[in-house]
């Protein structure tokens, strides 16, 4: 077989021109990779990261190595190098690619659908016309052995623009049955089809390549069987996915499976030829059974759980890290030295630079990647977070790894400069010790068993930091002093998404001792187990779990979720100790340990009984300015409301735990007219799931209302239709806990025809339920003293009631006006659950506007002269208007709540009216 690296000596400047097309259109890969590493490292700030990751893999290192490389072996195995003349409309395939992934990433992040669609259209029309290019290399070469290779090329990247397309669509806000399948269909065109295509047609004649074997001779005939059932399969699953039938996109993911394996066995039979000696061979070997395994079992995945299911997203790791990053990377550490150039000594030092440690390399990122994988509950969280990290490590070693290699490259090449200048033939001294190095280095199977031992010295590490969750407990004699039976009765326990723990009940024979292993199953908010007797599982994120080793029960327990509102949900558990017969064994009266803590999800006494409502603010206190910018001239209005769980004061000497948007108990405001659309991007930066209900428009719930994770992100967008001042606020449940911890805002939609006025304010009463945080609450910001108490949000005992979130600022920093100044002040009633009397002591309204119309105006219907006025602007939770009036002489007025309790808890405030 050819070279596939060099299908003939090529001159000296011949040579250099290819080394420098290669490092030209090479750069978007160094340049992504460096992104990709900055990403990983910064992701617990960046939206919807698992994203961003993903597609800056697929998209950015795998697409432009793509491109670059299929077109260096379509050169090599045609023997038609594409002329110079042809080189700059190649790289600007491989540049607009590059351009086209970068606004694909900004139009997704910043939720701009359009440029969604510019950049995935840029991207579909490079790759097509590379296709094209490909082809048209290839009919005017002359016939070769291998051009099989470069028509499947092409066909490979004709696949991409479709799944362009399926990922244009997906940026839209779909229904989950939609989205997953359209998800599923994605992938099946764009991995399977077009990374999966282009990387087995490639190793028909790689394979043989990196071994330094001789293709077999049946290679091209498997190839021709492998290929079409490989495309087939992409095609139709992708088809059948679409429209929902399981079985169909099943049978289809098995006959692609069918087409990997064979690429698979034409590999394995010539490793029997020469077996894979490096990182190179074992890493491609690697992902291809990755890539066959993945498939076998997303088939089975689809035909047990249906099309509808999260498939894709379940596979995203295997899929990614398994096959993509290990295939790429495997490659790139044997091309990459060959194409360097320099001779053989340089490339043999070059290759094995790369190859450091490479069996070690391999054992470990498969390790890790297949304990990653396991299905959420089977590692306990601190395993698999060491796993993923130390598996992440060892595959970004090519990084370093491809930088050094390409030192000793050029390092050898100026040493061979420098000898054939002094008249010395080059040595090969370079190469040969690199060489020797390498057959001197640890062997195969002890790099293999040190991989083995570092995985299992990481999984140790993860007990180590958290022993509860893997069944070990430090503490359990203390819990469980009583005489036990010895047995253990394990339990597997689920957090479900309707707050619930599925059991929710757990009966154990009196004696045994109780392990529960935990795991969150809710795709959008962290959950934990708290029981009576202090055991407790710590706060897992969405897919992670945990083990709770409770201890010997002789007493019945109550176990619930500690997360603010989550207990009063129902979110609760009870472990009841049974008899031989299984009927329940009634208390003891031992150990005050084992029973209940009572229903009260915190401790201590409410932190307002203390608060001086006369007090001003505390120092570093900034008033929220309640005066009401005019709405602008913009017809689309964009806001990214990013959510922050952090200490606010809401009463002087009251700081409470406050979950925001945008930092701020209450979020910001947004005012437009009639017929202005919103475009609002939620981040969650917290801690637990959360979301967002926009009162002023009127769209489905089912998407753009959904309560996201942390860490991802999502787009509201909606058309203004009805004026009125709206409520935003959090719809995860426990809404009232959300809502009291500040999660509200509003949208003022201008009636139309508003008349100007010398003053616009703006006013929203809520109210907080407050309790001191227990002890050992978990994850609390510093120097807070009040927590949302859900039980008393139930019982409707508020502790403060307030107006723009703190209870006394505008007592302290008053409205003001002038006499005779005509005020317009906008109210609303957020809640949760108390509604407000609006009331200006001294002042009397003449126009009422309340819920999108005009109950007083002074030349209204009904109100002959303009004599009739109002004292007060009555609303019930959820309702808002505005009333104006003007103020005849000096002096200092108070608004208040004319529910005079809630005015006491200070909803009130003073305007101050002077010359």
């Amino acid at each position: 077989m050819p070279p596939i690296s060099a299908p003939q000596r090529p001159s000296t400047s011949t040579a250099r021109r290819g080394r420098s097309w290669h490092r030209t259109a090479g750069k978007p890969v160094r340049w992504w990779l460096v992104a990709l590493v900055i990403v990983i490292a910064a992701h617990r700030w960046i939206p919807d990261t698992r994203w961003l990751m993903v597609h800056m893999v697929t998209l950015g290192l795998i697409t432009t190595s793509i491109m670059v490389w299929s077109q260096h072996f379509t050169e090599a195995l045609l023997h038609h190098k594409l002329p110079d003349s042809g080189r700059p409309r190649q790289i600007v395939r491989i540049y607009g690619v590059t351009v086209g992934t970068a606004l694909l990433i900004v139009g997704m992040l910043a939720g701009w659908w359009w440029l969604t669609v510019a950049a995935a259209t840029v991207i579909g029309v490079m790759l097509t016309w590379h296709g094209l290019a490909l082809l048209a290399q290839s009919r005017t070469a002359l016939p070769a052995r291998f051009g099989l290779t470069v028509r499947w090329y092409a066909t490979a990247a004709f696949f991409l623009p479709v799944g362009a397309v399926f990922g244009t669509i997906l940026a839209r806000d779909l229904s989950a049955t939609w989205h997953s399948r359209l998800l599923l269909a994605h992938q099946a065109v764009n991995v399977l089809g077009f990374v999966g295509l282009t990387v087995c047609a490639t190793l028909l004649t790689l394979w043989p390549t990196i071994l330094r074997t001789r293709m077999r001779d049946d290679a091209v005939r498997l190839s021709r069987i492998a290929l079409p059932l490989m495309a087939a399969g992409s095609l139709l699953a992708a088809v059948f996915a679409v429209l929902g039938t399981a079985p169909l996109t099943a049978a289809a993911l098995l006959l692609y499976a069918a087409g990997a394996a064979t690429v698979g066995w034409l590999m394995l039979r010539t490793g029997m030829q020469r077996r894979p000696e490096g990182y190179m061979g074992w890493s491609v070997a690697s992902g291809i059974a990755w890539l066959v395994m993945t498939t076998v079992l997303a088939a089975w995945l689809v035909l047990t759980r249906g099309v509808e299911t999260s498939v894709a997203q379940s596979l995203t790791i295997p899929f990614v890290a398994g096959f993509l990053v290990q295939t790429l990377f495997g490659a790139m550490s044997y091309i990459l030295p060959s194409t360097m150039g320099g001779g053989p000594a340089t490339v043999r030092a070059s290759l094995a630079a790369m190859n450091r440690a490479g069996v070690y390399r391999v054992t470990v990122a498969n390790l890790c990647i297949a304990l990653f994988a396991l299905p959420a509950g089977v590692l306990p969280s601190w395993v698999r977070a060491l796993v993923s990290i130390v598996g992440a490590v060892v595959l970004a070693a090519f990084i370093p790894l491809m930088i050094s290699s390409a030192k000793v490259a050029i390092a050898a090449r100026r040493r061979a400069v420098a000898e054939r200048a002094a008249g010395t033939a080059p040595t090969d001294r370079t190469g040969a010790t690199a060489a020797e190095s390498s057959r001197r280095g640890t062997g195969t199977a002890t790099q293999f068993l040190a991989g083995v031992l570092t995985v299992l010295l990481t999984i140790a590490a993860g007990i180590a930091v958290a022993p509860q969750s893997a069944g070990f407990s430090l503490t359990g004699s203390n819990r469980s002093s009583a005489e036990g039976t010895g047995e253990t009765t394990e339990v597997r326990m689920h957090a479900q998404q309707d707050m619930r723990f599925d059991p929710s009940e757990i009966r154990v024979p009196q004696g045994n001792r109780l392990v529960i292993h935990l795991t969150n199953d809710d795709p959008t908010t962290v959950h934990d187990l708290v029981v009576a007797n202090g055991a407790t599982s710590g706060r897992l994120d969405p897919g992670a779990s945990a083990t709770v080793d409770v201890g010997v029960i002789t007493d019945r327990l109550e176990g619930w979720c500690s997360v603010i509102g989550h207990r009063s949900m129902g979110m609760t558990v009870d472990v009841i100790p049974v008899d031989a017969q299984g009927q329940e064994v009634t208390a003891t009266g031992t150990d005050g340990a084992h029973g209940s803590h009572g229903h009260a999800e915190h401790t201590g006494t409410d932190p307002a009984q203390a608060a001086d409502l006369n007090a001003a603010p505390g120092e570093g206190f900034t008033t929220r300015s309640p005066e009401l910018a005019p709405a602008s001239n913009e017809t689309v209005h964009r806001m990214t409301l990013d959510v922050q769980e952090v200490a606010r004061e809401v009463a002087p000497g009251v700081t409470q735990d406050v979950w925001t948007y945008n930092g701020q108990y209450m979020g910001p405001t947004l005012r437009g007219k009639v017929g202005d659309a919103f475009e609002i991007t939620l981040t969650n930066g917290g801690t637990m799931g959360h979301s967002v209900d926009f009162h002023a428009g009127d769209i489905s719930p089912d998407q753009a209302m959904r309560t996201i994770a942390p860490g991802e992100s999502l787009v509201y967008r909606f058309t203004a239709h009805r004026s009125g001042i709206w409520l935003y606020h959090c719809s995860t449940m426990p809404m009232s806990s959300h809502v009291a911890a500040g999660m509200f805002g509003a949208v003022i939609i201008d009636p139309p025809n508003l008349p100007s006025v010398d003053r616009e304010y703006l006013l929203v009463q809520s109210e907080t339920y407050l309790a001191a945080p227990s002890p050992d609450q978990p994850g609390l910001p510093e120097g807070v003293n009040a927590v949302v108490d859900p039980e008393k949000i139930a019982a409707k005992q508020p502790s403060f009631t307030m107006f723009n979130g703190h209870a006394t600022q505008y007592m302290h920093d008053p409205l003001t006006a002038r006499p005779g100044e005509r005020v317009r002040i906008w109210v609303l009633a957020a809640g949760p659950s108390e509604g407000l009397s609006f009331h200006v002591v001294g002042g009397q309204f003449d126009t009422v506007y309340a819920e999108g119309a005009y109950q007083l105006s002074p030349d209204g219907p009904g109100n002959p002269g303009g004599t009739g006025g109002a004292q007060a602007l009555d609303l019930a939770p959820a309702q808002g208007g505005f009333v104006e009036l003007d103020f005849p002489e000096p002096g200092t007025y108070t608004f208040v709540n004319h529910s005079f309790a809630e005015a006491e808890r200070g909803a009130r405030g003073l305007i101050r009216v002077q010359e």
